[in-house]
Parts: C-alpha cells; structure tokens; sequence
C-alpha cells in the first residue's frame, strides 16, 4: 500500500501533456482521472502506449478514468487538479468559463490547483478569473518532451526503435534533469506535489521561485518565433552572427528585463548573448537525442501552440511598455513572424 494510493488527481485536458502527467503521477501511486470534451472519449477508451526515448521501451498506461462535464468536479474532493490547456486555450471564453467552474468547485476547499499554463502573468490572471486564494495555485512547467506520434512524424535518429514508435499513441522524452518544475509561490503546495511527482521513481519535479519558472518558461519565446523565420535550424553549426539571431537575442534581453522577472532577470539579462543563447539551443538540441528536437519545435511551436507563442510576444510589448520601455525588439520580431 503506496504512501499516495488515496490521492485524487483530476488533469484537465488529455492531449500529449496531460498523458505523461497522469503517467508519471499513477506510477507515484494517484488515482487520475481526465477531464475531457467528449470527442476524446473515443481515444481514452484504449490503453494509452507511450514510446519513451530514454529506454527505448513502449509504456502502456491504464487504470485512469474520465469525466466530459466540468459540473462533476464539483464535491469531487480532488487533492489535485491540474491544468495541461495552453495559454490561448486556458484565456479564450471557454477557457474561462472552465477557469470560473474550477474556482467554483474548489474554493474554500483543500484542494491545490498546478498550473501547468505557460504564459506572462497566467498565475496572476488565473488567480483573479477563478477567485481562488493565492496558496490554493501552484505556478508549474512540464520539462518532459512529449507529442502524439500521429499528428506528426519526427526525424528518425540511431537507437531509435522504430517498430516501437510505430505502435505508439505517444512518443517522450524526459532527460533535460526534471520532469516537471514548480513556483514557491505557494510553498506548501509546491513541496507537496514535488514530493508525490517524485515517488514515481521515473522523473524529478524542481521547486524554484516565481520569477525563475516565470523567466525559464516564457524569456525563450524570441527565439522559437526566430526560429521559424529561419525554417527551424539544427544549432550544432548555427551562425549566431545573423542579423535575425541577434534580433531575437535582444528581444529574449527585453523579456529577461521585465520588473516581474525581479533581480534575477536582470542579470540573466546582463549575461545573454547571441553565442551564448545559440550553444544552449545546440545543448539541448544534443542532449535530446535521439528525439529530434528542432522537428519537435517546428511541430509543437511552428503549428501546435503557434496562437499562444505570437500572444505571448504581444502580452510582452503591452507589459514592457506599461513600465515605460519601448520594446522595440520584441516589436519587430512579432512584426516579421507576423507577416512571413
């Protein structure tokens, strides 16, 4: 009998996200259940077979359930809900009438809410959409790479096993050093959920503060959106001399600068440079072997989260000018992306 056997965990949204979530969080030993629309009820009727880059092994995930209608989250008594929607899904309307189901289901409740959102100042907008209390959400970021293997084909690289592949509903990669990160923005929660993420024995989940989640999650932007411009380039040879390199890398410096990045982003900003930038993208590109990562960007940002990478980019000018800054990089890049 697991120390986490009656832990309760609702995820909503069951995309490739929400999968490797409630994989992970099962192999800790939660009883997981999504929350979906019902066209993906079909898809949940199966095992869930995940290709795992790491082990080169196939994973089937079962023993979750599903519920289609967010009114069954209240009186629910979950432990956690989880949140895998992106941002232009979690602000849109119906992502904010599902905001204000939750905030209705939960309050006053012990439930922690992870919000697994990335985008500029989600927390704060969550927080004041669902009127929940500030230690009731927990800012979070998924680390672990993951896409369904049939919306997309990738690259295939050596030790690839690509009878497995074939056979997989997912295929990910967990070897960037944690799985999954959280914000101490509510400290108890963070470390609670660190905790069970890491008794599952297969990933590690980091506790970091609000402005460094915020700054890792969102200060790359530039440089996905660059990168489409530049049809999606292996960094292992990258000239980062470009003019367009060096354009991102200033926007990447205006992001870092903004006042809710504190100290830390100052100075990360102080130290970002267009070699410097460009041997990080090589690093993970390399460390991500044999999933082929510049593939997986121009899938998952040149196309998946497209929406939700320019707003991004537009909430960053609207946030730097309000400062008083005239985010002239960040402008232009939005402006070129905008019109190629």
């Amino acid at each position: 009998m697991g120390k986490y056997e009656d832990c309760r965990i609702l995820i909503v949204g069951a995309g490739s996200m929400g999968i490797i979530m409630g994989y992970d969080l099962q192999l800790a030993g939660a009883k997981v259940t999504f929350l979906i629309r019902p066209h993906r009820v079909e898809a949940l009727k199966h095992p869930q077979k995940l290709y795992s880059y790491d082990d080169h092994q196939l994973k089937v995930y079962t023993g979750y359930k599903y519920i289609t209608n967010p009114a069954e989250m209240v009186g629910a008594a979950y432990d956690y809900i989880v949140i895998t929607l992106d941002g232009a899904a979690l602000r849109n309307e119906v992502g904010q009438n599902l905001t204000k189901t939750i905030g209705e289901a939960v309050r006053n409740t012990k439930t922690k809410v992870i919000l697994g959102t990335v985008f500029i100042n989600i927390r704060s907008w969550f927080l004041e959409t669902s009127g929940l209390a500030s230690d009731q959400v927990v800012s979070g970021q998924l680390i672990t790479h993951i896409y369904p293997t049939n919306a997309v084909t990738l690259p295939v690289h050596p030790p690839t096993n690509e009878k497995l592949l074939a056979e997989a509903d997912h295929a990910y990669t967990d070897c960037l050093g944690s799985g999954f990160t959280v914000s101490n923005s509510s400290a108890a929660g963070a470390n609670d959920f660190a905790e069970l993420w890491n008794a599952s024995g297969v990933s590690t989940c980091d506790v970091v503060s609000q402005e460094q989640l915020s700054l890792n999650s969102t200060a790359l932007f530039p440089l996905l959106a660059v990168c489409e411009l530049l049809n999606w380039p292996n960094f292992q040879n990258f000239d980062s001399t470009g003019e367009l390199w060096g354009l991102a890398t200033a926007a990447v410096r205006e992001i870092q600068g903004l006042s809710m990045h504190g100290t830390i982003g100052q100075q990360a900003a102080a130290a970002t440079t267009e070699a410097g930038l460009a041997q990080l993208f090589a690093g993970i590109g390399s460390t991500m072997l044999p999933m082929d990562w510049p593939a997986f960007n121009r899938y998952h940002h040149g196309n998946k989260v497209n929406a939700q990478d320019r707003e991004l980019l537009r909430v960053a000018i609207a946030c730097g000018e309000a400062e008083g800054k005239s985010m002239s990089a960040v402008k232009e890049l939005l402006h070129r992306v905008e019109l190629a």
